[in-house]
């Protein structure tokens, strides 16, 4: 009988100080930085591409149109 009057105490011991312990949790603010991204774009040459490849692609539809017709 003495043991389980014990167990008993000891639970409502470790019951009894873990509900009087305080627990702070602090949140630091966060802080945000700029990003600097630098992007090198060649717009003019690639126009410039496009339209070149424009005028061999338009030639090459004319030769495999014509190819296609005298079959």
């Amino acid at each position: 009988m003495i043991k389980y009057i014990l167990i008993l105490f000891s639970a409502l011991f470790v019951l009894i100080a873990t509900g009087c312990t305080q627990h702070k949790v602090e949140i630091a603010p966060v802080e945000v930085k700029p990003i600097h991204i630098t992007i090198d774009v060649n717009v003019k040459v690639d126009r410039a591409l496009d339209n070149f490849f424009d005028d061999i692609d338009a030639a090459e539809d004319k030769i495999e149109g014509s190819t296609k017709a005298g079959e």
